[in-house]
């Protein structure tokens, strides 16, 4: 039975040394990395578990409350603990073994949250949205562009808990990066917390990047010559998938900001000296999307005024020949009549006459509307 499995069964414990019971079974398994985009193959939501010191990977997590108990007697490096959607059931121990506020682990399991940062006591909790661009051959006005999740940090002096959520957003590549830097990740647990924040944060100019090609391809399709035919459900598409972006996006700020300038008793003052440089993309990443809700307004409001312009046109084209099919109604209506005395009606000529006339008329309508772009 894996330790993922046996935390399940922690809830169910009243001491502590019920949890080191449980925790120690995971040593009949060998451990495996389960860093990847969907659940645990195992059925469980525990990802990872960690433990670093002096920057470099301690092998094995071993029993968990022990080395817990040792990494906060000995004051030498942290326990990283990464999970995946996890249920009330199965997150319940290890909030009591870490003492995790009820109100955050709510937030972590329930998810759906607004990007926040939040103190408690000598914890800290940070709530980031993560994006992804979904990929397709052709924007369509149902087409999904952008698809969302999110990751929760729990972070403390000895030990940092990830909590993802969604299809994405993966952090076993970030984890192998920072294993490569072991100088860096010495620095703490707050180490962990701004590689995250730094890669959500990428993640999200990536994102405004390949959505600004779908722009591009919709003006482009709007300012051609039959833009008008173009379909405007594609604009609110991009618009909506764009809200979606923004939601994640623009929260985040005041949370990085607080990061960034704020003093913290978890973040080293070291670290938040690099929290700037995720706060300047973060910046840059607001800009490009108020800049592309901007330009969708824009690209909309050219498109309805192409349609107006189509429609008039259409409109001017049939009030032309209607004048025109006018003329030849006019005079077969007057000479419909049947009337005893009308001139011309014995006159050899007079039909030969009539459609003349009626022919000329036509004509000097039909090239006054061509010369005047009626037609």
């Amino acid at each position: 039975m894996s330790m993922a499995g046996n935390l399940r069964k922690v809830k169910d414990l009243s001491r502590v040394g019920g949890l080191r019971k449980v925790a120690r079974l995971a040593q009949r398994r060998p451990r495996v990395d389960l860093s990847h985009p969907a659940r645990s193959p195992l059925g469980s939501s525990v990802v990872n578990c960690v433990t670093y010191r002096d920057g470099i990977r301690v092998p094995g997590c071993g029993d968990l409350v022990d080395t817990v108990e040792r990494v906060r007697k000995t004051g030498d490096g942290f326990v990283w603990l990464g999970l995946h959607e996890p249920t009330d059931d199965e997150f319940a121990g290890i909030a009591e073994l870490f003492d995790l506020h009820p109100l955050a682990v709510e937030d972590a399991v329930e998810a759906h949250q607004r990007p926040k940062l939040e103190r408690y006591g000598e914890t800290l909790f940070a709530v980031f949205k993560t994006v992804c661009y979904v990929e397709h051959e052709e924007l369509t006005a149902t087409s999904e562009v952008v698809d969302t999740g999110e990751i929760m940090v729990f972070l403390g002096q000895d030990f940092v808990i990830t909590v993802r959520h969604g299809r994405h957003g993966s952090l076993g590549p970030l984890r192998e990066e920072l294993e490569s830097e072991p100088r860096q990740l010495a620095k703490g647990p707050a180490t962990v917390l701004h590689a995250i924040a730094d890669h959500v944060v990428d993640e999200y100019l990536n994102v405004t990047d390949a959505v600004q090609s779908d722009i591009d391809q919709v003006e482009t399709d709007v300012f051609t010559e039959n833009g008008a035919r173009a379909d405007p459900g594609r604009i609110y598409q991009l618009k909506r998938e764009l809200l979606e972006l923004k939601r994640a996006v623009v929260p985040l700020a005041r949370p990085v900001e607080d990061l960034a300038t704020r003093p913290i008793r978890v973040v080293d003052p070291e670290i938040q000296a690099y929290f700037r440089d995720v706060l300047d993309h973060l910046t840059r990443a607001r800009e490009q999307i108020a800049s592309f809700d901007e330009l969708l307004n824009s690209i909309l409001q050219a498109h309805l005024a192409q349609v107006t312009v189509a429609q008039n046109s259409d409109m001017r084209k049939i009030t032309a020949w209607a004048a025109i099919v006018a003329v030849p109604t006019m005079v077969c209506g007057v000479y419909g009549m049947n009337f005893k005395h009308m001139p011309e009606l014995e006159w050899r000529y007079g039909y030969p006459l009539v459609i003349g006339v009626i022919s000329i008329a036509c004509l000097a309508l039909y090239r006054g509307f061509r010369r005047n772009g009626w037609l």
